[in-house]
């Protein structure tokens, strides 16, 4: 199981959590231990809680994840295309000087 599977595990048990929650409020209501505007003013708390949380491990994995990679050392895809280029560049002359060189023989 990769890192990725297991974030996505965690928030799609989170969402399940949510859903629990939401249920067991409804229950509360249902019993009377809480008025309806009670039981959805704690729902819309818990919803925005977990929203927040949310954000914030997917701000926390991505911050982690660019951290890994700068530690790693890996090139970038700017990298990457720089090098490209660079590369195209020397191919480029070297076609040219063949090209002149070729030319100097035949003569």
């Amino acid at each position: 199981m990769t890192f990725f599977d297991v974030v996505r595990n965690a928030m799609l048990a989170g969402f399940g959590v949510q859903e629990k929650v939401k249920e067991f409020i409804d229950e509360l209501v249902k019993k009377g231990e809480l008025s309806e505007s009670q039981g959805a003013k704690l729902v819309k708390e818990w919803t925005e809680k977990a929203g927040k949380t949310s954000d914030q491990l997917s701000k926390s994995i991505s911050e982690l994840v660019t951290k890994t990679l700068e530690k790693m050392n890996l090139p970038t895809k700017d990298d990457i295309e720089k090098l490209d280029k660079k590369v195209q560049s020397l191919s480029n002359r070297l076609r040219k000087l063949e090209g002149v060189k070729e030319e100097g023989q035949e003569e």
